[in-house]
Parts: structure tokens; C-alpha cells; sequence
């Protein structure tokens, strides 16, 4: 509202129709966050008018224009209590030059005249609330829509991921750095945890949008939970057991059968696998490789009786293949027939249960609508970097909407 002498004014109903950016920026400030700037840009809107000049009243709609719209928003992110990331504060100046206002109505050419009445009092309006809705537009709708994001979430029945953030975000003069648990788990037990002693990624790169560094305690972590979750160990025996390689165990252990007991000689033979500790993973710039040592146990199953140990060995899995007997050193000699067979029965029991969850993948931790486009992959010794574009599959308004619609119905 607004009176000029004789001239008295009134405005509703004020909505904005659109908004041109002209020159927008966002700009990356030390210690204090993320800076949007938008330059010399324009809002076209309309509002309803109630107009009082001496004895003349009139009412109808404006179409109205801000040009010379300069919008400074600084945006403070930190680490909420559940390690999301959070807007925690935002400081806005914003300044609208000119307006320009279109009349209509039966005096719309007589009131051309009094149109700065008008468009000041406009300018004034919009100067005072457009911070306050970029303000609630952060604190609400944005928060809102970073609270999607996943930051501890099951991956199978048997191990779940930590994505928290462990401490507040750290904006750099070319980037905004976030670190991340980056942490597998046992679902069945989630305070055993693996301690971390890899070295801490150093990314460099700055031609994608999204830089992500995985390091070695982020594979090792997934081995771990794997390994105390009970996955690594299975036994074969009966239709399991390839037909040449239980003739193979049966002429290898011949003697010793003859020796514990003859009548057990046709008994059927098994195979127990179980990795006797948890794999390491090795990154290096030539590509990463798993280490896994598995104890491996022939047994004797004579019906109705207790199974009869015949041999025990360790098998050790890396870049080269190895036995050793748990025995003797004599048995490891006469145990180097098994290398090939027992490396295939390892590879085709545990390692497909690294590569099932390799292949398999874990979500990365994004809004519902965001994906990761042009990735390229780079190997560092003690680190992956995996480096991508980001892709806007919905509108942030859509976004945000969804996720206020998701929330309404749940």
C-alpha cells in the first residue's frame, strides 16, 4: 500500500512468471561457502491493482518487468548430527535497478503518468522479499531435499555402508571438499569395524564437476564385514564335487586312507573352504588386486560315523597361487598335483562373491533425480579417483516437489 497526495495505492496478489538469467555464477569462498551471483538479470510478474486518484477508482491486473536484478547469495554448509550435509546458513543481498509496468483497464493511458508511484513501491516490495524467500527456499526446501540422500544404507542381506560425513565441509578457492566414512559393515554385528591405516586420497583433478577417491580401507572395510558376516566358507561334497578332482583327492590320500581305516576307503570326500582372514586389497597405478588366504580341509564322511580330517592346507590367493600344508613340510611336496584344481575350486567359491559385489556396485550417495554422466577412472597408489559430470534428471523445483510429496504420503 501506498498514498502519494492524492494518489492512493494499493497491490495483491503479486506473481512472479518468470525468470531470466542474464549472467549467473557460482563461486567457491574460503571459510565461508558456496557464493551464487546473479548479474543484470530480469523477472516478469503480475499483481493486481487498486487505484484511488481524487474521485476516480480503479482496479485491474499489471504486467510488470525488474530489469537490472543483482542477487548475491552466500550459502553455509556444515555436517548435520547424522553426517548429512546441511545448509546451515545463508546471507542474501538482492537489488532490482527498474521497473517497467504495463497498464490495463479503462484509465490504463492516464495512469502512465503516475507509473513510478507504482513500479517504486513494486521495487521496494520485491527488494524486501526476495531474500526471504531464497532464504526459506534453502533452509526448507533444499535442506529437505538433502535429507534424501542416503548416508547409511544396507547393500544386501549382509553388509550395509556408512556414506557420513565425519566432520563439516571445507570450501577451497576451486572447491567444495567433503570426507566422507566411506565405511562397509556386518549387518549382524555393526560396531565390529576395521581399523584404517590407508593413506588418505589427494585428488588434483578439476576438469569434471564431481571428483570421488575411494581408498584401500574402503574395499578392505567391504571385505572385512564380508568375512565376519561368515561368507567366505562353503563345503563341497557330493554333486558339488567335480568327478576328476575327488579321483584326484582319492589317489593323493590313498595311502593315508589305508592307514587311518581301509574300510573307509570308497567313503565319500569333501571339501571344507573358509578364509581364514579377512582380504586385503592392494591399489597401485597399474590397477587393483585382492589377497586372500583360505584354510582348505579334506575330510572323510563315512555314513553314520564322525567325519574323518584327512589333510589340512593353506591356499594364499594373489598375483601367484601357493599351497601349504598344515602338516609337513614333505606333504606340501606331495600336495603340488592339488595346485591346479584347489586354485579353481577357490576361484570359482570365493572370488565370484568379490565379484558379484563388485559387479553389482553401491549406490553412490546422490539426490533422487542427480546422476553421475562422463566418468573416467584413474588409478593412484592407495586410491581410486573416479571423476564424473553431474546430470540433472528433474528440475530442482521438480525435486523438491517430490520429495514434499513423498513426505506428504508416507
Amino acid at each position: 500500500m501506498g498514498k502519494e497526495g492524492r494518489f492512493q495505492y494499493t497491490i495483491t496478489d503479486v506473481k512472479i512468471t518468470e525468470l531470466i538469467l542474464a549472467h549467473a555464477e557460482l563461486q567457491f569462498i574460503p571459510d565461508v561457502g558456496l557464493l551464487f551471483d546473479i548479474q543484470n538479470s530480469s523477472i516478469s510478474l503480475s499483481f493486481h491493482r487498486q487505484i484511488l486518484y481524487w474521485f476516480f477508482y480503479d482496479t485491474g491486473n499489471i504486467n510488470a518487468s525488474a530489469e537490472g536484478v543483482n542477487i548475491n547469495t552466500a550459502v553455509n554448509l556444515i555436517r548435520d548430527h547424522e553426517g548429512r550435509l546441511k545448509i546451515n546458513n545463508i546471507t542474501c543481498d538482492a537489488k532490482i535497478n527498474r521497473m517497467r509496468a504495463k497498464f490495463s483497464g479503462t484509465l490504463g493511458k492516464v495512469y502512465d503518468f503516475v507509473a513510478k508511484f507504482l513500479t517504486t513501491g513494486m521495487r521496494f516490495f520485491l527488494n524486501q522479499r526476495i531474500c526471504p524467500a531464497l532464504n526459506h527456499a534453502a533452509l526448507v526446501h533444499v535442506n529437505s531435499l538433502l535429507e534424501t540422500i542416503p548416508v547409511r544404507t544396507e547393500v544386501d542381506n549382509y553388509i550395509g555402508i556408512d556414506y557420513s560425513l565425519i566432520e563439516d565441509p571445507v570450501v577451497t578457492s576451486r572447491s567444495l571438499d567433503m570426507h566422507f566414512r566411506g565405511m562397509f559393515f556386518d549387518l549382524s554385528h555393526q560396531n565390529l569395524t576395521l581399523v584404517n591405516y590407508a593413506v588418505d586420497p589427494i585428488i588434483r583433478e578439476y576438469d569434471r564437476m564431481v571428483y570421488l577417491a575411494l581408498s584401500e580401507f574402503f574395499f578392505d572395510s567391504g571385505m572385512f564385514s564380508y568375512y565376519t558376516a561368515g561368507i567366505f566358507q562353503m563345503d563341497i561334497v557330493n554333486e558339488k564335487m567335480p568327478k576328476d578332482l575327488e579321483m584326484l583327492l582319492r589317489t593323493t590320500y590313498f595311502g593315508t586312507i589305508m592307514i587311518t581305516n581301509p574300510a573307509l576307503v570308497d567313503a565319500p570326500l569333501a571339501l571344507q573352504l573358509a578364509v581364514n582372514s579377512p582380504p586385503k586389497t592392494t591399489i597401485k597405478t597399474s590397477g587393483a588386486t585382492v589377497f586372500m588366504t583360505a584354510i582348505v580341509k579334506v575330510m572323510l564322511l563315512p555314513p553314520g560315523q564322525p567325519a574323518v580330517q584327512l589333510s589340512s592346507m593353506t591356499l594364499c590367493l594373489f598375483s601367484r597361487f601357493k599351497i601349504f600344508s598344515n602338516q609337513s613340510a614333505l606333504e606340501s611336496l606331495a600336495l603340488i598335483p592339488l595346485q591346479a584344481p584347489l586354485k579353481t575350486m577357490l576361484q570359482m567359491s570365493v572370488v565370484p562373491l568379490i565379484n558379484n559385489w563388485t559387479k553389482r556396485g553401491v549406490r553412490i550417495p546422490l539426490a533422487d533425480g542427480m546422476d553421475f554422466v562422463e566418468e573416467v577412472v584413474e588409478y593412484h597408489n592407495g586410491f581410486i579417483v573416479i571423476g564424473a559430470n553431474l546430470h540433472f534428471s528433474k528440475g530442482l523445483r521438480e525435486m523438491m516437489l517430490g520429495n514434499t510429496n513423498s513426505t506428504t504420503m508416507a
